[in-house]
């Protein structure tokens, strides 16, 4: 077990413990709800396996008031990395984990502080059958947007059938969506069998849940969620960003408090600060998509022939793809390992983001009014994608050619487009609208604030 934290808040009437897939981007939003919990009084405990948490820096767990635990995956000494396969680790996580979360809630009871909840990442759907059978509220997470899990909802229930055939999908609540608007698993079936059962397998018994909770806004996507609340009791919390990015009301709450990265703050923000309002591209694919050396190619002179101020994070893994000279090629560019990205898309002369469209970056652009330009790669980010562009109008999608590349003088146009065209000022316009409606959703009496608080009544009287 990974040494607990003294809870240090008042003394509450409801205990929930907050059980995370160990991945950074599934961790942030679980921690963040956890946080706002927290500020209402419940108790919480974060849990994840023994290897995540031996992977953090004890300098980054800045969370005094929550108090950590572990379980086990059967890895403990390497996690996902010790097992030959995706496929091998995560069957015996499903073994294991079942086990040590129910051994966990046991020595939380006997402790004399007994656990009233389990809310867990939708990735665990086992979580919810252990808190059931420890007599327990149990709630899953949605971690990805509405629109996706409804796709996949249809896909587990057997109505989008794969491998696609159709030109042309129309699903309830959403837009008209083409086969490339569609998750990868499904648009590309077969291409990573393991993960698609993992979140096919998200709905295997949701229908036993007291709560369905999503890290959306209602008004991101008002007709999916209505839709979604008439099968299941599901709830919008999100944006799950920072307080000191939304509304400020969380003392103290300026990041997310853990990251598996070493941001190069003073490098960025110094960089940033010389620039004009609105002059800089900030580029950035996440924790975990790499794409190939020939986008990494067109990527990297796109940007350089956009002559905009670019911002590139490329991460150490990543850094061999680059253009041989590229660096250092170009006094308007800062190819960087990592970054504050919070504090990178808050910053006044950020202008756009070119974004793979992961969930919690597209979420984090829309709550600070970042236009975007979107790069989806696999998994939901295509769904993503559709969205930025068709529905919130808030980005552009380069083209991609017959190899799957999006080609320099594509990037290059969208960047001018976004940076000094009419059109772009349309689009920022557009960004900014939905930053006052995803801040108002966590303001006080917005839609998940609400959601916040009747959840947390509920637990206080259950």
């Amino acid at each position: 077990m990974h040494a607990g934290m003294e809870n240090q808040t008042t003394p509450s009437s409801a205990h929930c413990v907050v059980l995370a897939y160990p991945a950074q981007g599934h961790l942030n939003p679980l921690l963040q709800f956890a946080k706002r919990l927290n500020h209402r009084g419940v108790k919480i405990t974060l849990v994840s396996t023994h290897f995540f948490w031996k992977s953090i820096s004890t300098k980054q767990l800045s969370l005094s008031s929550l108090t950590i635990e572990s379980i086990s995956d059967g890895y403990d000494d390497a996690g996902q990395e010790g097992a030959e396969s995706l496929k091998v680790y995560l069957e015996k996580f499903w073994e294991v984990g079942p086990q040590t979360l129910n051994q966990l809630l046991h020595k939380l009871a006997e402790s004399g502080c007994p656990a009233d909840c389990v809310v867990y990442d939708s990735f665990l759907p086992w979580a919810l059958d252990v808190a059931k059978d420890n007599g327990l509220v149990g709630a899953p997470f949605l971690t990805q947007s509405c629109a996706v899990n409804d796709i996949y909802f249809h896909a587990h229930k057997g109505l989008i059938k794969v491998p696609l055939s159709e030109e042309k999908y129309l699903l309830p609540g959403l837009v008209e969506l083409e086969p490339c608007d569609m998750p990868s698993f499904i648009s590309v079936y077969g291409s990573y069998p393991v993960v698609w059962q993992l979140v096919v397998d998200t709905f295997a018994n949701i229908g036993k849940a007291d709560w369905v909770l999503s890290n959306s806004v209602y008004e991101l996507e008002e007709e999916v969620v209505d839709w979604m609340m008439k099968i299941w009791p599901l709830r919008t919390i999100g944006p799950t960003v920072p307080s000191m990015f939304l509304d400020k009301r969380l003392e103290d709450d300026k990041d997310y408090g853990i990251s598996m990265f070493n941001p190069n703050n003073e490098t960025c923000m110094k960089w940033l600060n010389v620039k004009p309002k609105a002059s800089v591209v900030y580029v950035s694919f996440g924790s975990l998509a790499a794409l190939s050396e020939e986008q990494m190619e067109e990527l990297a002179w796109g940007l350089k022939d956009s002559n905009s101020h670019f911002l590139w994070v490329v991460r150490s893994s990543e850094e061999a793809k680059l253009p041989k000279g590229f660096v250092g090629s170009s006094e308007k560019a800062l190819v960087v390992s990592w970054c504050p990205q919070l504090e990178v898309l808050s910053h006044d002369a950020v202008g756009c983001f070119v974004t793979h469209c992961g969930w919690n970056s597209t979420l984090e652009a829309l709550s600070l009014g970042v236009p975007l330009i979107a790069m989806p790669q696999w998994t939901d980010q295509g769904t993503n994608a559709k969205h930025i562009v068709d529905v919130w109008k808030t980005g552009l999608k380069p083209l991609v050619d017959e190899k799957g590349i999006v080609r320099r003088e594509a990037i290059e146009h969208c960047i001018r487009e976004i940076m000094e065209s009419e059109r772009g000022k349309e689009i920022r316009n557009n960004a900014v609208k939905w930053r006052s409606l995803a801040r108002n959703a966590v303001d006080d009496g917005g839609s998940s604030d609400k959601n916040i608080e009747e959840f947390v009544a509920k637990l206080k009287h259950s």
